[in-house]
């Protein structure tokens, strides 16, 4: 979802409160591309909040309050009027994207009645699996994606939400994989290195940065799992796991339970990773300028089984730019607060 060209770069000040019990604090609200951005008025993030998630508690009543979902616990109160009508301008356009479960119900219907004596029992459900997944609204893989995150986050431990460490996680992720990077999510403990979720979410864990001396080798991580994630579609994946039935309900209504998810991050948190081809990952690293060799020796330290990644090192005999200063390197191996 990107916001509406009038309405870039629009900031205005508010009020935000991390938890129920927390002190209001004054902050400065920016309207990013796909984001709520929260900071101190030192310009210090707080908090980036997905836009398609954003929630408004009390329509018509002003300060107008916010939520960055239905069950999330912060708050934030805005009394500027246009950064209000901004953000209603897109919480409208996002509502009008979704899937619209009475058209649904009536093109489902008919593709059934048209086609329902020649669809065979093994070919239904990978391609109504296809076809959800190429139908649903970013904003509803956002969603979803953000629904997963909170899963993983209770089965794993909360998400690492340093504010200095995270503004260093996001430089590093846009050096790594371009300007339109995913969001980044650092977990402390319990997944595999890396996690795809859907929505354009990597999952990465501590030791990524907490383990190592430089930032490559967490770039490396998210290089390789960008490239998996380009070949395997993560909605793709988790319907696929979750069945027919729960396909089927989110193609006619946009909704997906909380049980499928659960059980998906369990499996997420569980499993190796599928491999990746090593041409694809050194393309990753050609395109950062970034070299291959840290994220090689981290994976293998005698080097042997990661060869490739080794030898195809696009950046040797070259002296690549630095990933990050020192200062925002300190700050990303501190953004889970050891």
């Amino acid at each position: 979802m990107t916001a509406l060209a009038q309405y870039s770069r629009l900031e205005t000040t508010g009020l935000w409160r991390e938890a129920p019990d927390a002190q209001r604090r004054e902050v400065v609200v920016a309207l990013g591309d796909a984001t709520l951005m929260i900071s101190t008025p030192a310009e210090v993030a707080l908090t980036h909040w997905s836009l398609p998630a954003v929630a408004r508690l009390n329509p018509g009543r002003r300060p107008a309050i916010y939520a960055p979902g239905a069950e999330a616990e912060e708050r934030l109160e805005i009394e500027d009027g246009d950064m209000i009508a901004a953000i209603e301008t897109v919480r409208a356009a996002i509502e009008r994207r979704r899937p619209h479960p009475g058209r649904l119900r009536l093109w489902i219907g008919a593709a059934v009645g048209a086609l329902g004596l020649g669809l065979a029992v093994f070919w239904l459900p990978d391609a109504l699996t296809r076809q959800t997944v190429a139908l649903l609204p970013e904003a509803s893989r956002v969603a979803i994606g953000n629904r997963l995150l909170a899963e993983i986050g209770r089965l794993a431990g909360p998400i690492c939400t340093a504010p200095r460490g995270s503004v260093a996680l996001g430089r590093l992720a846009r050096r790594a994989l371009g300007e339109a990077a995913p969001r980044v999510a650092v977990l402390p403990s319990a997944i595999p290195e890396t996690l795809a979720l859907p929505g354009g979410i990597l999952v990465a864990h501590a030791a990524l940065v907490e383990d190592y001396e430089t930032p490559e080798v967490l770039a490396g991580y998210l290089i390789a799992e960008a490239a998996r994630t380009a070949a395997t579609d993560p909605m793709l994946t988790l319907l696929s796991e979750a069945g027919l039935g729960v396909t089927f309900r989110l193609l006619t209504t946009g909704e997906i339970d909380e049980a499928p998810l659960h059980a998906h991050a369990a499996t997420l948190l569980s499993r190796e990773a599928p491999p990746v081809a090593d041409a694809a990952v050194l393309a990753g690293f050609a395109a950062a300028g970034i070299s291959s060799e840290p994220y090689a020796f981290a994976r293998d330290v005698s080097g042997e089984t990661v060869l490739p990644l080794i030898e195809g090192n696009p950046m040797r005999g070259q002296a690549p730019a630095p990933l990050l200063g020192d200062a925002d390197w300190v700050s990303l191996q501190d953004i889970c607060g050891r």
